[in-house]
């Protein structure tokens, strides 16, 4: 695939994201802006909950707004998770992005993270529910593997790698068995890889990736996204080029 059709189908299924401590009404409002391309707009801005209000007024329609629950510790509290998701909904969340207990399942208490990924599932509904499950943190293939087959059990829209905020975030290795484990299963569930993407060059191997296990047809934002800032600019830069 060439990088001009690599940069536009990106852009469309990019969540273009900021998480910052820092951020406040005017980095949001300059993120929604952003959302908004020559080249097309972006699927989504993934920001922090109490920034949603602001980002929907300010947001063309067909821009979804996505936030993040139990972000980043993934912490193993069912009332935190019912609280956060609940909070989230009333503020106008068309999308969200719940971490996973990795830590809990490390222990082994596998029971656990089965209740929590059904109620994360039965709160969130109908909205689009993207469980993060911290693949860096997972380590192992037969690790990623199990969790991702929980998540594609409970019903979960998407699986996302990681939240950004690990020593370890999305990685070609890690997109792979997420990927292979979806397809096996027959499931509709989707992939979003986040955490370290910057250039074209590093969004494009998870598009390529994606395409050469599911097909061409299945890479649409419907089931792929990208979770990144910076790389918007890199995208753009492409297109503008022409090459």
């Amino acid at each position: 695939m060439d990088d001009v059709s690599a940069a536009k189908r990106l852009i469309a299924a990019l969540d273009l994201t900021s998480l910052n401590p820092s951020d406040d009404e005017e980095s949001i409002l300059s993120l929604c802006q952003r959302a908004s391309t020559p080249y097309g707009q972006t699927a989504a801005v993934c920001i922090f909950p109490q920034f949603i209000p602001f980002a929907k007024q300010h947001l063309p329609s067909g821009i979804k707004v996505a936030t993040v629950i139990n972000f980043p510790l993934g912490l193993a509290d069912l009332h935190l998770l019912e609280k956060e998701i609940s909070s989230a909904l009333k503020l106008g969340a068309d999308e969200l992005d719940v971490v996973f207990p990795y830590r809990t399942f490390l222990s082994g208490d596998q029971e656990f993270c089965i209740s929590y990924l059904e109620l994360a599932r039965r709160l969130s509904h109908p909205k689009t529910l993207k469980i993060i499950i911290e693949t860096g943190e997972l380590k192992t293939v037969s690790n990623i593997c199990q969790v991702a087959n929980l998540c594609i059990a409970s019903q979960a829209d998407f699986i996302k790698t990681s939240t950004g905020k690990t020593e370890i975030s999305a990685t070609p290795e890690a997109a792979n068995i997420i990927l292979e484990t979806i397809y096996k299963s027959g499931k509709r569930v989707g992939f979003k890889a986040s955490g370290g993407i910057k250039t074209l060059d590093d969004a494009k191997k998870y598009l390529v990736l994606a395409q050469s296990i599911m097909g061409a047809g299945w890479v649409t934002p419907d089931n792929f996204r990208i979770g990144a800032s910076s790389v918007l600019d890199s995208l753009l830069n492409t297109l503008k080029r022409g090459y």
